[in-house]
């Protein structure tokens, strides 16, 4: 028979595993949702500050917004991945969380229903659920660093944030000059019929006839006198396109269905 402390021991080793394997499975899930939600920020800062502005993030603070998350959770990510930092990873990754539900939170009336789509493969919106499945992965934070071990190497630490920073600068820029430079075609179809791209002024105007916010876009440019012509370019329901300007006061728009071709 194994004695008391044997015993106690025993109990001890198997606690340990379990938790161990716990940290590890908290620890690589998060890590895998940061490492695709800042990489996807990164890859299109464009993008990205758009739906910012969209979730009531002043303009002016877009850019940087969309650049600081992405280096953010593609940095808690590394963290988490690496048991010497796992501790910095999961209080970073209360941080970003606690701080999103927060700001959500404040402004919920506002965004119920915007599109909150962080992590490529999960499309969700704002609303009751949000909350839920927030409070999740903040839960698999606490449980990624409860039993971590003491942080150590800040230097190290400090060397990989630089490099990340540095992939930040790098994605942007080449995100910057991604297509700068390619023609257009020189006619498109619009109205059912030819339209030229080279003569005079023409403003290419994407939308979704059920966003929101494109038609608030459409009710602030109605208000302008145009020296250009407007191509609108349905991303989806093409056939919703005239009720969607006719209720938004927007008058002489000329519709095309090249909308693909002209994205590229």
């Amino acid at each position: 028979m194994l004695s008391a402390a044997a015993e106690s021991a025993a109990g001890s080793a198997r606690a340990f595993r379990w938790q161990r394997a716990v940290e590890w499975a908290a620890a690589l899930a998060l890590a895998a949702l940061w490492f695709s939600a800042g990489l996807w920020k990164l890859s299109d800062v464009t993008g990205w500050q758009l739906k910012l502005t969209q979730l009531l993030v002043p303009k002016s603070l877009s850019l940087a917004g969309a650049l600081s998350f992405g280096t953010a959770e593609t940095f808690a990510g590394v963290l988490l991945l690496l048991p010497q930092w796992r501790r910095w990873g999961s209080w970073l990754s209360v941080f970003l969380l606690s701080a999103f539900m927060a700001y959500i939170g404040v402004h919920y009336h506002a965004l119920t229903g915007a599109d909150c789509s962080c992590f490529p493969w999960l499309k969700r919106a704002i609303g009751p659920m949000f909350f839920v499945e927030d409070a999740a992965l903040l839960a698999l934070a606490v449980l990624a660093g409860l039993w971590s071990s003491p942080p150590r190497a800040p230097r190290r630490a400090a060397v990989v944030l630089v490099a990340v920073l540095a992939l930040a600068a790098g994605l942007y820029a080449s995100g910057r000059n991604r297509g700068e430079g390619a023609p257009g075609p020189a006619t498109i179809t619009a109205d059912g019929k030819p339209f030229s791209l080279h003569e005079g002024r023409v403003l290419l105007f994407f939308f979704n006839p059920y966003c929101p916010h494109c038609f608030q876009a459409a009710q602030n440019m109605a208000r302008f006198n145009w020296q250009a012509s407007i191509v609108a370019l349905p991303t989806q329901a093409p056939e919703q396109s005239p009720g969607f300007f006719q209720s938004a006061g927007m008058a002489g728009v000329h519709l095309s269905a090249d909308t693909d071709q002209l994205r590229q």
